[in-house]
């Protein structure tokens, strides 16, 4: 245990400690070489940042607004068919937008029924396998100018619902076994 906690500690230091000696027996300018690519990665994070803001205060308005809700209300009776459990599905939806915002519902469902009940295990599930779908597509897609998505929103959305029925499947089987 000793050995990899050694090696979980200098792990980072030991690769970046390997680049710039490669560097320098390749007889590279490596700090020219790394301002210009902290420069680069600057001028990407000005590319993005108004999208990122822009998802931040729309997920803000859809939590505050009620929005959030009214379309969990609405999403409910599939959610029941499904037996997906009610609590469980603002988290789903949130997540797709922040995961920071689904940490937070994630809480409040481990106050309100714990962390080793059905809702909380198919919330501990969920949150683990699936991805914040949009804040994804808008961060990686404005890096690299794509505008259309194509079939991308449309599988990931497929690939939600599967996570969500699996998640509450393997936390159903982890309470009854």
């Amino acid at each position: 245990m000793k050995f990899l906690n050694f090696i979980s500690i200098f792990f980072i230091p030991l690769i970046l400690f390997i680049i710039v000696i490669y560097g320098l027996l390749q007889k590279k300018p490596v700090f020219d070489l790394f301002t210009k690519g902290a420069k680069d990665g600057l001028v990407t994070v000005s590319r993005i940042a108004p999208t990122i803001i822009g998802l931040f205060v729309a997920i803000g308005v859809f939590r505050q607004s009620g929005a959030l809700d009214l379309l969990c209300t609405i999403l409910q009776p599939v959610a029941g068919f499904l037996h997906i459990p009610t609590p469980v599905l603002p988290l789903s939806i949130l997540k797709l937008f922040s995961a920071s915002g689904a940490n937070g519902l994630l809480f409040e469902l481990f106050k309100s029924y714990g962390t080793d009940s059905y809702i909380g295990l198919s919330a501990s599930i969920l949150l683990s396998c699936t991805e914040t779908l949009f804040y994804t597509i808008s961060v990686y897609y404005m890096s690299i100018h794509i505008k259309k998505t194509r079939w991308t929103i449309p599988a990931g959305l497929i690939l939600a619902i599967v996570s969500l029925m699996v998640s509450c499947m393997l936390a159903r089987m982890i309470i009854n076994s």
